[in-house]
């Protein structure tokens, strides 16, 4: 029996009739991709809320549009739709089981279907729409898949490539959603003109790589495949938007070779806003790659003696973008410098006032971020902006102190006398300084101290060096509410003191449990040595072997500091815990229990091997050294488990005093 032909395209007329028809009698649900803001919008879009579409966006000067009761405009590049259209049993019997071989990449079936249907290459396959293409575009990238999509190319024409779905997306368009560079490969190779066929609602594939972040399709689409950014469809204000996703997804070095290669982008004050916004938030893309040791160690010798061992450390993409924006920014007029950082308008009330002057919040954005590197080159070329105070008046430093932000706070340091005229500045309902660094920080900035009680004393070494920043005179002044700064700190730290109490006795109880078993043993074995004793003399048998000696000494070191330990975890339990005890007391009280703690655990297993060297000394020597090498394993445990709370209570103890006051300059190096 020959295979049936394929069924020739219905008429123009037949085939809009039909897409009518399909329209007004299917209910889907369709999930719909963020759309490309529309060229000359002056609606800046909501934070997590698709952009307005162009079509709906009314013109300035003109009048609403009248919302469209017609059909929804389909694209001109459909599939063929007699699969979907025809009888339920024929779609049972053939859509779904291609379907699901387009989603598994198994050509095998797929074959044995497309050899009786040739036409269904191009056929929808979906209620959306859907060719096979589309499926395996869109499904998760395997060898099968990928294999999948080879095979099936070779069966389509090249205007088969074009077809679009309900959503005007190509199947390249799905690919570069799902980031499946391979697949994408495969289809451009066939046909390049999908590259320039926009998809769901105007977007090109870059930009939809873009949106998602899908970082090696972007990598593919913009470096691998010359002028993919020429077209009628690329404006100035389109690659300007797939600039700014690059940044938002950290494609730092894609977005500084779009800006090399369109210079003209820089001119654009939305843009450069938009962007500055972004990196303002992005601290970790400016953090410093560590060098290595060895290579530093060495750098730093050659340094000593004036000499230069290659290149300096790279720059990170983000801040080379960043110099790249503020070089155009500090050039441009005054009053264009001030809209550009003062970023766009948070709220609805901000939008509506035009004459409205919020805050520069490019630059308090990234003062409670923390992003010490964008700060510091901002304020190098324009070093008015530590002036600048937002809408409740106090300025960056301020917001540094009240989001615990030591890096920025210390630039205070580097600025000289105009420190003295910027900490006195006062808010809108009178809190100075101190008052800021009173009210409790969020729980985020804790999230690398170990333990309430540390956590405390961070608070109290804070509120210590603001202290001794602001004027004598402001030390007691009261705000607005008759409140002083230390009043509101111990109201809003009492819970956190409270926890810190609970913490401290938690620990130390713990502790102490261990070390008194600890001290019972050694004691007990001090008195109970290997081999026991001569009954003639009352000498130990095994005599004064090195074994022996080296047995009493770590038992008796072990039973010192085990009992030291369970004193001082002792004057931790009986402790008054007030406010100040937590800013050094306790601490250095609870470094010096697990020190103690743990050498006596170290001494005490030292003792516990060399009894087996004593034991076993004539024969079977290797028993004591099996031991001890499995003695070895509480000691490394407990520096494993432990080592992290020592670290965190010896940094919180002695070197937090550098937590202020670096030696090492940031602003002017």
């Amino acid at each position: 029996m020959n295979p049936p032909r394929p069924l020739p395209p219905p008429s123009p007329s037949t085939h809009q009739q039909q897409l009518h028809l399909q329209h007004q009698q299917q209910n889907q649900v369709m999930v719909q991709i963020p759309q490309q803001p529309p060229p000359h919008s002056n609606t800046q879009p909501q934070p997590g809320l698709p952009p307005t579409h162009p079509n709906t966006q009314p013109q300035p000067g003109l009048p609403p549009t009248q919302p469209n009761t017609h059909l929804p405009t389909l694209p001109e590049n459909l599939p063929r739709l007699e699969l979907i259209n025809g009888s339920r049993e024929e779609y049972i019997n053939i859509g779904v089981p291609l379907y699901e071989a387009s989603i598994k990449g198994d050509w095998k079936a797929a074959e044995a279907i497309l050899e009786t249907r040739p036409e269904l290459v191009r056929s929808a396959i979906t209620e959306n729409f859907e060719t096979p293409l589309h499926i395996a575009a869109s499904a998760r990238s395997t060898k099968s898949v990928e294999e999948f999509v080879k095979n099936l190319v070779t069966k389509m024409e090249v205007k088969d490539l074009e077809l679009q779905n309900k959503s005007s997306n190509t199947a390249l368009s799905l690919a570069a959603t799902a980031g499946n560079v391979e697949t994408a490969k495969i289809m451009v190779k066939k046909n390049k003109a999908v590259l320039a066929i926009p998809g769901s609602q105007g977007m090109m594939p870059l930009y939809v790589a873009a949106l998602f972040a899908r970082d090696k399709m972007v990598r593919y689409l913009y470096y691998e495949i010359p002028n993919s950014m020429l077209g009628d469809f690329w404006k100035d204000e389109n690659r300007g938007w797939v600039v700014q996703k690059c940044v938002e997804a950290d494609l730092f070095d894609v977005a500084l070779k779009i800006l090399n290669d369109y210079p003209k982008l820089t001119s654009n004050k939305r843009l450069l806003r938009d962007i500055l916004v972004v990196l303002a938030k992005k601290t970790d893309a400016f953090k410093e790659k560590k060098p290595q040791i060895i290579l530093g160690t060495i750098k730093s010798i050659f340094a000593v003696f004036h000499m230069k061992l290659g290149p300096d450390e790279r720059e990170s993409d983000a801040l080379q973008l960043l110099k790249i924006i503020w070089k155009q920014v500090v050039i441009m007029p005054k009053n264009d410098i001030d809209d550009i950082i003062r970023g766009p308008p948070a709220t609805i009330e901000e939008r509506k006032k035009k004459n409205t002057h919020y805050p520069s919040r490019v630059l308090f954005i990234a003062a409670k971020m923390g992003n010490i590197k964008f700060i510091s080159e901002l304020i190098r070329s324009y070093p008015d902006l530590i002036w600048k105070v937002d809408e409740k008046g106090i300025s960056m430093f301020h917001k540094a102190v009240k989001h615990r932000q030591e890096k920025i706070y210390n630039l205070l340091y580097e600025i000289g006398s105009m420190k003295d005229l910027i900490t006195p500045i006062k808010d809108n309902v009178g809190n100075n300084m101190l008052h800021l660094v009173g009210k409790s920080a969020k729980t985020n900035r804790f999230q690398n101290v170990s333990g309430v009680a540390l956590q405390m004393q961070r608070e109290l070494l804070w509120f210590e060096e603001v202290k001794q920043i602001i004027p004598p005179s402001y030390r007691q002044k009261k705000n607005l509410a008759g409140e002083e700064p230390h009043d509101i700190f111990t109201k809003s730290h009492s819970k956190l003191v409270e926890k810190g109490e609970e913490w401290m006795k938690d620990t130390a109880a713990q502790c102490m449990v261990v070390a008194t078993l600890i001290a019972t043993i050694v004691f007990a074995a001090g008195f109970t040595l290997p081999g026991g004793y001569d009954q003639n003399n009352g000498l130990p048998m095994f005599g004064p072997r090195s074994a022996l000696v080296v047995f009493v000494i770590a038992d008796a070191i072990s039973l010192i500091f085990s009992s030291t330990s369970v004193l001082i975890f002792l004057s931790i339990l009986t402790s008054r815990y007030a406010e100040r005890d937590f800013l050094e007391s306790l601490p250095k009280k609870l470094m010096f229990g697990l020190g103690t703690l743990f050498l006596s655990i170290v001494t005490m297993m030292i003792a516990f091997g060399s009894s087996f060297f004593l034991l076993y000394h004539k024969n079977q020597k290797w028993i004591p050294y099996m031991v001890a090498g499995f003695a070895a394993i509480p000691v490394i445990l407990f520096a494993f488990l432990q080592s992290r709370l020592l670290l965190d209570v010896f940094y919180s103890s002695y070197r937090s005093r550098y937590l202020f006051k670096p030696k090492k300059h940031t602003l002017y190096d």
